[in-house]
């Protein structure tokens, strides 16, 4: 028998008396319950073929079918990559490992510092909200073009100095990397050796 429970005891028997009666009202709409997780989080694991200095081809987004250079993971199943910018106009930036296919060039990138380079590195700046007001007021303004940091410019010019110094050393690859990927009638990608 519980603590919380009364027992109280008549002459025909004994009957408990719940501590906390049952609501005299009903929720009008049952109320959601969150499902149990069973799945324990893994970290995530890369697949073999993204090694750092890898060529890969970015499958979906901005610059889907452009060539980039993979530089180092991140925390996610996301990684590092740049274009270099100067030669095909991918800056440095964070991409699914999902939405890339790996292709068998590799380019030597064991002299670059990637250290600074993180999650926080990417991490966008919190704005101030307006109140509705200010919205209405400011609606036939266009909305100012987001100007990239100095700091990031020195960043990505650094690291494409190193890459394009490694890549010029190999005929025919700068073209490679500018050119994009794309598939014409008959290609058949699951056959294809990149």
């Amino acid at each position: 028998m519980s603590a919380e429970n009364k027992q109280v005891t008549f002459a025909s028997g004994k009957r408990e008396i719940p501590a906390q009666k049952a609501s005299k009202w009903y929720p009008a709409e049952d109320e959601p319950v969150n499902k149990k997780v069973r799945k324990t989080q893994k970290p995530t694991t890369l697949r073999p073929s993204l090694k750092p200095g890898a060529v890969l081809i970015i499958l979906a987004g901005r610059f889907r079918g452009k060539r980039v250079v993979y530089l180092k993971p991140l925390s996610g199943g996301v990684i590092l990559v740049t274009g270099p910018f100067k030669l095909n106009g991918v800056p440095l930036r964070r991409v699914n490992s999902r939405y890339v296919i790996a292709t068998s060039t590799i380019v030597d990138i064991s002299g670059i510092d990637l250290n600074k380079f993180d999650e926080k590195y990417f991490a966008k700046d919190k704005e101030v909200k307006k109140s509705k007001e200010e919205k209405f007021f400011e609606g036939g303004k266009k909305p100012e073009k987001k100007l990239v940091p100095e700091a990031r410019k020195a960043d990505q010019k650094e690291i494409d100095a190193a890459i394009t110094r490694v890549i010029k050393q190999t005929p025919h690859l700068s073209a490679y990397i500018s050119s994009t990927f794309s598939l014409s009638k008959g290609d058949r990608p699951h056959l294809m050796k990149f």
